[in-house]
Parts: structure tokens; C-alpha cells; sequence
């Protein structure tokens, strides 16, 4: 995947993909089959959602026999990097480190994951300024 700007795609388009991503190769019908239990969708919503991430080149097909194979056309670590990154572009620079402690503090981390967070601030706590500038357009944010 170059380091173009990747589309962004839906809340349904997503929960495609990360049956894709963990299936590495699948049909619709794999799909449908995995996602019954979380998703009231007929097979032809899946296959619209399959062709819209074809089109938005997400996904590549190839045909065996009737079926169509799907295949993640971008990695699942470059699309959570472009959602996260869109996401971050939306919210004042004063307000990230407050988005971030409230993620810790709601979510479930390993043991692990936090020794690796303690790291990381310990090294980053060296070089911090005393304020994150603020990154907004006048009159668009209350820093």
C-alpha cells in the first residue's frame, strides 16, 4: 500500500473488513455466516458492502468457480492509523492528551500494553513542553 491518503469507509464497511483481515481470504457467504449473529443483514447488504469496499479498493476479488474470494487490499494497520489520524485532525491539540487518558482509563489493557504506555510517557515526559498549542481556528475551539 503506498502512503496515499486511504478513503474512509463506513461503520458497516468496517465490520467487513475485520472479517476479512482476520480471515486473510474469504466468499460473501463466510461473511454473512460470521456476521449473522451481530448484524441483521441480508445477503444482499453484504454484497453491496463488499462491492463499495471493491470500488473504494479495500478489497480485491478473484473468481474460483461461482464464488468471488475476497482479499484485504489494505492492511489493517495502515486503515486503524488513518482512522485514529482523521479522528485526531477533528479535535484541538490542547484536548488529545485528555482523549487519551480517558481512553486508558475505559478500556481494557494487558499487563503489557501498560508497561509499554509507561515506557513510552516516561520517554516522552522528557521532551514535553510545559502546553500543547492549540491547533484551532479562531473561534472554533474555548482554549
Amino acid at each position: 500500500m503506498s502512503s496515499t491518503k486511504i478513503e474512509t469507509i463506513t461503520d458497516a464497511e468496517w465490520e467487513i473488513m475485520r472479517v476479512v483481515w482476520t480471515k486473510k481470504e474469504t466468499t460473501s457467504t463466510e461473511i454473512i455466516e460470521i456476521l449473522e449473529s451481530k448484524m441483521a443483514w441480508k445477503p444482499s447488504t453484504v454484497k453491496t458492502l463488499l462491492s463499495r469496499l471493491v470500488s473504494k479498493d479495500y478489497l480485491f476479488t478473484r473468481k474460483e468457480g461461482k464464488q468471488f474470494i475476497y482479499q484485504a487490499s489494505v492492511q489493517e494497520e495502515n486503515a486503524v492509523r488513518e482512522a485514529r489520524n482523521e479522528l485526531l485532525d477533528k479535535i484541538c491539540n490542547k484536548k488529545i492528551g485528555g482523549m487519551v487518558y480517558e481512553i486508558i482509563k475505559e478500556k481494557e489493557l494487558s499487563y503489557t500494553d501498560i508497561e509499554k504506555l509507561e515506557q513510552l510517557l516516561a520517554e516522552k515526559k522528557k521532551t514535553a513542553p510545559g502546553e500543547v498549542a492549540c491547533n484551532c481556528i479562531p473561534g472554533q475551539c474555548q482554549c
